[in-house]
């Protein structure tokens, strides 16, 4: 069931959840965290259907903040979805006019389950400094997404000078197969690793994240090549015993090659949104790994001359 209000307020909201909790026998009191997607209209659907599907896993109440017509007079309309409607939580969209779309903390603020972490993610272009933000002052975790900006790599590289113990972004998140790879690869013998290389389309951040993770973690210099794509498609780690190379063209199946041994195909498949989002909620501390690689990037590209 859907509740439609249209022109509320944030009481009428809180009101309105509140008998929803009742009339479903608990609601929001067996919510994990407070999930807040900072969106616009064209991009609200998958972002919600992405928070549902992560929502399996961690239920939650989701409130999407739907920027509209900045020059109307401020209003909200708002839309209550039961929680079994379109997942375990309860989801409230929130359409906010004029002014409210500059000021969306104070019509989020209401909403937040009393004693529930909050986690804000952004799926379109994120702000620069994201525990600045109104919303994101409001979270212990902040999510963005390079990916979607009009320049991703800049866009990522100017975020991470402002990161803050609870930043991270999802051009990370996608990279955890391909570290998990890795590292497994590694924990054989392999002898000594002098350079490595990481391959992918132009404009794809993850790309320079993996390099500046294992430039961070092997000590060594890590290079750059572009390809077709699609995403991440090859990693190629130098030793004095040989390489160790993995190739991914098709974007679902990846294939491990290593010195003196036949090569073995691997399932790597590229990660939707959801997905993603699900790993980060599964953590609610800072990621400490993800800010070592972060803080790593700007030194790593001006060595290179990127």
């Amino acid at each position: 069931m859907t509740l439609y209000l249209p022109r509320t307020t944030t009481g009428q909201i809180t009101e309105a959840l509140m008998s929803e909790r009742l009339s479903v026998g608990g609601g929001a009191m067996n919510m994990v965290l407070t999930l807040v997607i900072v969106t616009d209209e064209a991009d609200h659907y998958d972002a919600v259907r992405a928070a549902t599907e992560a929502g399996r896993e961690h239920p939650s109440r989701v409130v999407a903040l739907i920027r509209r017509d900045p020059d109307a007079e401020p209003a909200i309309d708002a839309e209550i979805r039961r929680p079994g409607t379109s997942g375990p939580g309860e989801a409230v969209l929130l359409r906010l006019y004029g002014p409210l779309g500059e000021h969306p903390d104070s019509v989020l603020t209401p909403l937040l389950v009393p004693d529930a972490p909050v986690v804000v993610w952004w799926p379109g272009h994120g702000p620069l400094d994201p525990s600045s933000d109104p919303v994101g002052r409001l979270a212990q975790r902040r999510i963005t997404d390079a990916l979607r900006a009009p320049d991703p790599l800049r866009d990522l590289v100017d975020r991470v000078d402002h990161y803050r113990p609870g930043d991270t972004d999802l051009t990370w998140t996608r990279l955890t197969p391909w570290r998990s790879l890795l590292a497994s690869a590694m924990d054989q013998p392999c002898g000594w690793v002098t350079s490595a290389e990481v391959t992918a389309e132009a404009d794809y951040p993850s790309a320079e994240l993996l390099a500046s993770w294992l430039s961070k973690r092997l000590e060594v210099p890590v290079g750059r090549a572009v390809s077709d794509g699609p995403g991440l498609t090859g990693v190629r780690l130098t030793t004095d015993q040989g390489d160790i190379v993995i190739s991914r063209g098709d974007g679902r199946v990846a294939t491990l090659s290593r010195f003196g041994q036949p090569d073995q195909a691997v399932a790597l498949a590229r990660r939707g949104a959801a997905t993603a989002l699900a790993e980060e909620l599964r953590r609610l501390d800072a990621d400490e790994t993800y800010a070592s690689a972060a803080r790593h990037l700007r030194p790593m590209l001006a060595g290179s001359g990127a």
